[in-house]
């Protein structure tokens, strides 16, 4: 992919049609509709196409509705993917997405994304949680029907924190050990029941560094489909930069100056440390500080 790099997995284009999927003749039409077509994943993986583009395939004939997910319609059609057997936890490492993504076209890597998250959702979730039941799909792939109870399931999307803190034109920046060598980012939590995003950017920067943060600002958000998380990423203030590391979160965590930061994002050999890559968004976040500083 040409051009400046791009936030990852945002910036989806694809009408996903929720009057065709809450419409059962409407959908039916739909999958019957000569040009529809199939998303081709290799398992949860993208697969690359033509002009950096993910590869489509035609839906195969006498197919069961009830196997397949209605993404979406564009101007070429409906767009569906297969809700595939043997697939892994969309949670695990995808180093073949990591192939594969800087390669796509930012709208062809946003519907991935999307294809991943309910995919792996739908085979994690093949039973009721209200009462054990198998369920079925509904509305196109977008829930599943308890037939045993008549409770309605949803895809779920898990918010999650990220955040850097400041102090005195210095932010806060960490590293886990499953890091490449050098790697440090923004830090990062769920946020939990009963909590705003500013009390769970606090709670979190509390636990992990020992630091008390107020004044918590959002900045900007991405779906993350490992496996469906919306990365909610902040800056907060502390009035004292002292830390105590929670080891088992963190290796190591450490005040940065703004040359430092600039440094890092323009890959200097000696920055202090090295930046998350541009299809995160750690790295967009530590530019919306760098560009705040003026």
């Amino acid at each position: 992919m040409t051009g400046t790099p791009v936030l990852g997995f945002a910036g989806g284009v694809l009408d996903r049609a929720d009057q065709i999927r809450t419409n059962a003749q409407r959908l039916a039409e739909s999958f019957a509709d000569p040009r529809a077509r199939l998303l081709v994943l290799d398992r949860l993986d993208p697969v690359l196409g033509e002009e950096d583009g993910l590869a489509w395939t035609v839906l195969p004939p006498g197919q069961d509705l009830g196997n397949f997910i209605l993404l979406g319609v564009d101007q070429e059609g409906p767009a569906f993917v297969e809700i595939a057997g043997d697939i892994p936890h969309g949670g695990a490492f995808a180093p073949k997405v990591w192939e594969i993504a800087p390669l796509l076209q930012p709208q062809a890597l946003a519907l991935y994304g999307c294809a991943r998250s309910l995919v792996d959702w739908h085979k994690r979730h093949g039973f009721c949680a209200n009462c054990g039941a198998p369920t079925g799909v509904a509305k196109g792939g977008w829930s599943r029907l308890c037939p045993s109870c008549g409770a309605e399931h949803f895809p779920r999307v898990d918010p999650v924190t990220i955040m850097l803190a400041e102090h005195e034109g210095k932010i806060l920046v960490g590293r886990q050990e499953r890091f490449p060598p050098g790697r440090y980012s923004a830090l990062a939590g769920f946020v939990e029941p009963g909590e705003t995003i500013e009390e769970a950017v606090a709670r979190e920067l509390w636990e992990e560094a020992g630091i008390r943060t107020h004044s918590v600002r959002y900045v900007m958000s991405q779906p993350w489909p490992f496996p469906s998380s919306l990365m909610i990423a902040c800056i907060g203030r502390t009035d004292d930069p002292a830390l105590t590391l929670d080891l088992t979160e963190l290796e190591d965590a450490k005040w940065v100056d703004l040359a430092g930061v600039r440094a890092a994002l323009a890959g200097e050999a000696d920055a202090p440390f090295r930046a998350p890559p541009p299809m995160a968004v750690a790295h967009w976040l530590l530019r919306h500080w760098v560009e705040e500083q003026g």
